[in-house]
Formats: C-alpha cells, sequence, structure tokens
C-alpha cells in the first residue's frame, strides 16, 4: 500500500527528531520550519524543504505541526501563505504542540471550513524517548481521520491514545504537564530539606525509588537535582507557558488551582532570572535561594 504523503512544520529538538522516524518509516516527508538552517539535515535525508506552510499542507495528506505556542499556530496556519491556504477536503492536519484548547478549536473551525480535518495530538516524553520513537501521543478529533493517521503515529510514539472527538487530548496533557511542574516544586523543597538538615542527597534518590512515592519523572529529576545538571529536557519556559494555559482553562471551567497557579508564579521568577532554558527540576535553584544557600 502507497504510504501517505506527510508534511512536517517545527523542526525543533522534537520535531526533528519526530520528523525522522516518519522518513525512516518511508514516509514522504515535506518539511518547513521558519528558521531554514533546521531544515538541512532532514533535506539531505530525502525530505522536500517547502518554502512555507502552505506550500507543505499542498503537497500532503497529512500536515503535522510541533510548535511552541498558540500564536505560532496562528501564524501558520492563518493567510496566503498558511497551512489553510492550501488546504483541501479530505486532507488532514495533526498539531502536536501542548496549546490551548481555545486556539486549537478556532483552527480547527477553520480547518473545518476548507474540508480539513484536525487531530490534536499532543506528546509526552524527553528528547531521548523522541528520538528512540516511543513517546505517549493522547490523540483526539475526528475518529476516521484517526484510524487514518495511526500508521504515521506509530514510528514516533509507543503509547498511543484516541482520547474523544474534540480538544479533549489537550485537557489531558495540560493536566499532565501541571503534574511535572508540580511534582518538580515538590521534588525541590524536599531534597533542600534533606541538605539542610545534613543528610545526603544521593541516598535521597536511592530512597525515592524504592518507595512508594517512586515515579520515572521522580527518579529522574531528582537525579538531575542530586547532581546539578539541569541542561535539556522539559525546559523552564515549556513547563512555565503550559501551566499557563491550564490556569485560563481552568479559569473557564471553574477548576481551583491553587498549587499550579503558585508553582506557575515560581517558573516565571526563574524565567526572569534568565533561566528559561534549563530543566523544570531547576527549581530547586530557586529554593536553594529562597534558603540562602546558593554556592
Amino acid at each position: 500500500m502507497e504510504k501517505q504523503k506527510v508534511g512536517f512544520i517545527g523542526l525543533g529538538v522534537m520535531g526533528s527528531l519526530m520528523a525522522g522516524h516518519l522518513l525512516n518509516a518511508g514516509f514522504p516527508l515535506t518539511i518547513w520550519n521558519r528558521t531554514t538552517s533546521k531544515t538541512v539535515e532532514l533535506g539531505k535525508r530525502g525530505a522536500k524543504v517547502a518554502s512555507s506552510p502552505k506550500e507543505v499542507a499542498a503537497a500532503s495528506d497529512v500536515t503535522i505541526t510541533m510548535i511552541l505556542d498558540d500564536s505560532a499556530l496562528e501564524v501558520i496556519s492563518y493567510g496566503d501563505n498558511g497551512i489553510l491556504a492550501g488546504a483541501d477536503k479530505g486532507k488532514i492536519l495533526v498539531d502536536m504542540s501542548t496549546l490551548s484548547p481555545k486556539v486549537s478549536s478556532e483552527v480547527g473551525a477553520a480547518a473545518g471550513e476548507r474540508g480539513m480535518k484536525m487531530l490534536r495530538a499532543p506528546v509526552s516524553g524527553t528528547t531521548n524517548w523522541a528520538a528512540e520513537g516511543i513517546l505517549t501521543i493522547f490523540v483526539s478529533g475526528d475518529k476516521e481521520a484517526f484510524d487514518k493517521c495511526k500508521k504515521i503515529f506509530e514510528p514516533m510514539g509507543r503509547n498511543i491514545y484516541y482520547l474523544g472527538t474534540g480538544t479533549d487530548a489537550l485537557y489531558y496533557k495540560l493536566a499532565h504537564n501541571m503534574m511535572v511542574g508540580i511534582t518538580s516544586q515538590m521534588l525541590a523543597e524536599a531534597m533542600m530539606f534533606v541538605k539542610l538538615a545534613g543528610l545526603d542527597m544521593k541516598k535521597m534518590v536511592e530512597l525515592i525509588s524504592s518507595s512508594v512515592v517512586a515515579s520515572p519523572i521522580l527518579c529522574h529529576r531528582a537525579e538531575r537535582v542530586a547532581k546539578g545538571d539541569y541542561a535539556g529536557g522539559g525546559s523552564v519556559e515549556v513547563i512555565a507557558k503550559d501551566t499557563g494555559l491550564a490556569l485560563n482553562a481552568g479559569r473557564e471551567l471553574g477548576s481551583p488551582m491553587p498549587v499550579t497557579a503558585l508553582v506557575h508564579q515560581f517558573l516565571n521568577s526563574m524565567k526572569a532570572m534568565g533561566r528559561s532554558d534549563l530543566d523544570n527540576s531547576s527549581l530547586y535553584l530557586l529554593i536553594e535561594e529562597l534558603a540562602g544557600k546558593k554556592h
């Protein structure tokens, strides 16, 4: 069976790895990125480099976006050179970013007016998971479109969940990232408590990993704090953005979120200190400074 033609827009660290898996799986791939230098490697591997999002959509059965925020989706979707300008009936738009349900709904409605169906498919996992093709993918939107895209998701993810017909996947993902931020804050306070008691943080990591509170993310973050290694990973900037989106959605739902609001403020403080690119486990550095223990 002939493979679907796939477009990929947004070649950051995660996006480039995900697009690479699609190439490896034999999907004809057309790519675009605002910074054209990020298209070079995939272009050398056989991807067609487009001059605009419109060209990507026109050349593709399924167009995937993996971008930072709401405004980026709006910029690449609308206008004479946007995705929707290249849309045709039967084509599918798959946004794999973590964005607001509101803006995603607006873009989905505009896509529908042009005969294009939209799926929301945010992902969970580290860059290492993206490199290995074992991301968890939360998907919602038209069920027929999901069935058509499942083979496209498989090279990128190990666990693929269909979660509903609307923007359901985004609510699940925002709830997920609320817990990511809260976990890092919880860990920061616990590790500082251990340090001030004169105890061994590496021993605390061992105890966490074999206790009732153990989880992959908590163990990984604890190791980072013990080593003081905050490079890469889920950045402060991204989790601050996502907790902000969650708070906005929570206000619309009437959902109390006091702890998320506090963690969001701590993350914004980290951004103001120039730490946006650090892994969010670096919230420990803020607690360290509040405790007067900065080295």
